[in-house]
């Protein structure tokens, strides 16, 4: 919500090199970057909140040389971008460029001349050392098969002092946003278990797994906390509407059912979703890790 919320990425079977991975799920996020753009009001203002926590942990002010790590179709660089003024910079890197597309039509719509989009690797940026006053990241570093690589990098383009900002998702259990579809898929489809060491949505959901690995890449003052908050939807058919335009990985999964398996899970997602109607909707519980750390 790098964006994307619900990223995800094939297992990494031990044929699979970090480059085949990392090329899978850029066609993967290309794939999906038009229902991205689709849905990209809708989930602004639901997920704004943690645009702006994002900026806050990072200690954004003006005049701030920023780098956003899986910017997607934008965020939180459009809002760091607003945050450091024109005085300061936000450079934001994804891996699909079709997002970062988005991202740019975003930002010229909104008059932020700022912020700079382009593809990139996490785990080798093309950036001197101590370039930036701050890195932020929504829902990018689970996704990466070298996590403690790309951690260094960010660690090498920091200037001294300055913080790193990032969200990732937390445990199964406290995101019904996320679960959902997969329990219902599961009823069609012999899933293994996932892998907890390779890519993918909860790659990062262990409490203190993130503080580790920034602590020994040598960040200091690293703080972890688990954030709870809900999506709402207008119904259940909106829910399951926004899934298959922006969710990759279901996206495949589906792709793997029948016509009428495909009728049948998608008349069980929207049933399922019911128990979480309030008055005013759909109100689907999310968990977020926010980690901050210092250079």
């Amino acid at each position: 919500i790098g964006q994307p919320i619900t990223r995800n990425a094939p297992p990494m079977a031990p044929q699979q090199t970090p480059k085949q991975i990392s090329d899978g799920q850029r066609q993967d996020w290309n794939r999906v970057a038009g229902g991205w753009e689709k849905w990209d009001r809708f989930f602004d203002e639901q997920m704004a909140f943690l645009n702006h926590r994002l900026v806050a942990d990072a200690r954004l002010r003006s005049g701030l040389r920023v780098l956003d790590l899986g910017s997607g179709t934008g965020y939180p660089a459009l809002l760091a971008a607003q945050t450091v003024g024109s005085d300061g910079t936000v450079i934001g890197i994804d891996l699909a460029e079709q997002m970062l597309n988005a991202a740019q039509r975003k930002a010229s719509s909104l008059r932020i001349s700022n912020v700079t989009f382009r593809t990139g690797d996490v785990t080798t940026l093309p950036f001197a050392a101590a370039s930036f006053d701050a890195v932020t990241s929504r829902f990018c570093l689970m996704f990466l098969p070298e996590i403690q690589k790309a951690v260094t990098e960010i660690r090498r383009v920091l200037k001294p002092g300055s913080w790193l900002a990032a969200a990732v998702w937390s445990a199964p259990d406290k995101n019904a946003y996320l679960t959902t579809p997969l329990a219902v898929i599961k009823q069609f489809l012999d899933l293994p278990p996932p892998d907890p060491t390779a890519p993918g949505i909860f790659r990062l959901a262990k409490p203190g797994e993130l503080v580790r690995m920034l602590q020994e890449a040598g960040f200091v003052n690293v703080v972890e906390e688990e954030f709870l908050a809900e999506v709402r939807f207008p119904s259940g058919e909106e829910y399951y509407e926004s899934l298959m335009d922006i969710a990759a990985p279901i996206q495949n999964l589906f792709a793997k059912l029948s016509e009428q398996q495909k009728a049948e899970a998608r008349q069980r997602i929207v049933g399922s979703i019911g128990q979480f109607r309030r008055t005013d909707g759909i109100a689907l519980p999310i968990a977020v890790r926010m980690v901050s750390a210092r250079k």
